[in-house]
């Protein structure tokens, strides 16, 4: 059925990275989570009324609510596909994410809710009337609902949409809220114990706890994260995958939403080839990452040594010691002024974010000590560097 619906109302669904592609399919999840929650909600206050079920009526308003999400959700969509413009030069794709923060928060509000009125009914405990009807009902809409979560799933895995999964969130809180109210209405017709409020008590954290843990990932990428390993390896094998381009470093990615992200990396080149050359292979790398990979890419070139026996073998000799040292940590920008009574050795090194100063200053004196024992000469001018890469040494 989610394939059915993606193929016939998505154009060139495959295309994924393409914006138009990724409004595509949040209107389709919008539209379909709209005409099932106004379907839902007819037919639950239909029956509730003639069955006089406040139960049935009481989640069909619930649906009424989920119904008014999708229209946030749908909106939020519409805008976030919006092309760039002199106010907003990278778009509009962050408006996602503030979506799904709103979607998170609604959330929030139905575990509070839920949470206040179980209190309430452990405190003065209501007569639980048992209705074969009301039962059938709330169990169709758990199939219902268990397909919307599985389609919003599904869709959001397929294009990274925080408001996809936001959703299914939401959806299978109510799938866990109705099959609750099931449970509870039939373990009062066996037992003549009524737990709905507690029933309902433990149901309200469970939702608390999914809406807590999608506001969470919803605000990392508005606050700014670092890059996960898959997509660091994913940019610089690209560039590296160039002809000239002898290795690269320092990549950081700024994310202003799904599908839209701008990131600069330096790439070494050879000292001995002429600078126009490498620019030309520079700006190529450029223009094809926006094209293949859909990402603004700004490269700085740095020069490094390839004929220089003398430095070359130094710098193995410098990454052989920080290898042994600390395997976390690895060195670029490698380069060497040599003098009668001093040879500076002068690179950058990147440690782990949570390395702190002290601990940069240990791997500092060590290293400049260790490299001593070769030659007295040797003086370590060292910049030191954090790695922007997610639990990954660069």
């Amino acid at each position: 059925m989610t394939g059915l619906l993606v193929k016939h109302f998505v154009k060139d669904y495959e295309k994924t990275e393409r914006v138009s592609v990724r409004t595509a399919y949040g209107v389709l999840a919008s539209v379909v989570g709209i005409f099932c929650n106004i379907v839902l909600f007819a037919v639950k206050w239909t029956i509730g009324y003639l069955l006089n079920s406040i139960s049935v009526m009481a989640d069909a308003f619930n649906n009424l609510s989920d119904a008014g999400s999708s229209v946030i959700g749908l909106i939020g969509v519409k805008m976030a596909g919006k092309p760039a413009d002199k106010d907003h030069p990278f778009g509009h794709g962050r408006i996602e994410y503030i979506t799904a923060l709103v979607v998170a928060f609604l959330v929030l509000q139905v575990g509070f809710r839920l949470f206040r009125d179980s209190v309430g009914k452990i405190r003065d405990p209501e007569a639980l009337n048992f209705q074969t009807g009301a039962v059938i009902v709330l169990a169709l809409s758990i199939g219902v609902k268990l397909w919307f979560a599985h389609f919003n799933n599904t869709l959001g895995k397929k294009i990274d949409s925080k408001v996809m999964m936001a959703t299914s969130a939401d959806a299978m809180g109510d799938v866990i809220t109705t099959a609750a109210t099931i449970a509870s209405i039939l373990f009062f017709r066996l037992t003549g114990i009524n737990a709905d409020g507690i029933v309902g008590l433990g149901v309200s954290l469970v939702v608390m706890w999914a809406g807590v843990g999608i506001a969470r990932d919803t605000l990392e990428p508005l606050i700014g994260e670092a890059a996960e390993p898959e997509e660091y390896d994913r940019i610089t094998k690209f560039v590296e995958g160039y002809q000239g381009i002898l290795g690269s470093h320092d990549l950081i990615v700024h994310n202003y939403g799904p599908g839209r992200s701008m990131a600069s990396i330096h790439a070494e080149v050879p000292n001995d080839v002429d600078i126009e050359t490498s620019h030309e292979i520079i700006d190529r790398i450029e223009r094809d990452a926006v094209k293949n990979m859909g990402i603004f890419l700004v490269i700085h070139m740095d020069p490094v040594e390839t004929r220089d026996i003398r430095v070359l073998q130094i710098r193995k000799q410098v990454e052989e010691t920080v290898e042994a040292i600390d395997s976390l940590v690895s060195i670029h920008d490698f380069r060497m002024v040599s003098g009668e009574d001093q040879i500076n050795l002068i690179f950058d090194m990147v440690v782990p974010y949570e390395y702190d100063k002290e601990k940069q200053e240990e791997l500092r004196t060590m290293l400049t000590k260790l490299l001593q024992i070769t030659d007295q000469r040797y003086r370590c001018v060292i910049t030191i560097e954090r790695s922007y890469i997610a639990g990954a040494k660069e």
